[in-house]
């Protein structure tokens, strides 16, 4: 019996600045961080039953016209009228993820990040897995500030901090629209199980 592919039946795409892109198949370092964030999210979620969370490969649709399938989006509950029937989700979501890969690294902290400041997603994290960090920006009065960029220092690293420099470092990074949800970094960029 043949094995078809999916992904190569229907292939992924993104519509950015009106042109299609091929969405590139995820590596195993990406899934691991996606999944990671997606069951610490997803278990806050169910617990307090104020959201949705998706990861990897979701349709979003936003009214300039850009379809984008961000690594894994976060929409609350007084958001939900945007899932148009759970078929995709029109409009932007409350956060939104991306981890870098060589081949989205520009679109993701130019393009992407102008698009979901324009429409309104409130939180945005650019995840960098080679320095292992965590940009964090945050929507106010329609413009994105960087909140905080987070990042997994091992312990080779820290031995050239100062103490004062020690002392500023964290190793949480929190979830803004989600009230005292933070995600420690060693979680997110822990490799199996």
């Amino acid at each position: 019996m043949e094995v078809i592919n999916e992904r190569l039946l229907y292939p992924s795409y993104e519509i950015i600045g009106g042109e299609k892109f091929m969405s590139p198949a995820a590596n195993l370092t990406h899934s691991d961080i996606i999944g990671r964030i997606y069951l610490f999210i997803g278990n806050y979620l169910m617990e307090k039953k104020c959201g949705y969370v998706y990861p990897d490969d979701v349709d979003v649709h936003f009214a300039d016209g850009s379809l984008y399938k961000p690594d894994l989006v976060v929409i609350l509950k007084s958001n939900e009228k945007i899932l148009a029937g759970r078929k995709a989700i029109y409009c932007a979501p409350d956060m939104v993820v991306e981890v870098l890969s060589h081949s989205t690294l520009k679109k993701d902290i130019t393009i992407k990040k102008d698009t979901y400041e324009a429409q309104g997603v409130r939180e945005y994290w650019i995840i960098d897995p080679w320095a292992k960090s965590v940009t964090v920006y945050l929507l106010r009065d329609g413009k994105y500030f960087l909140d905080e960029i987070y990042k997994l220092f091992d312990d080779k690293e820290l031995e050239l901090l100062d103490d004062d420099e020690k002392a500023e470092v964290k190793t949480e990074v929190p979830v803004s629209i989600l009230e005292c949800l933070t995600i420690p970094l060693e979680f997110v960029f822990s490799w199996g199980y």
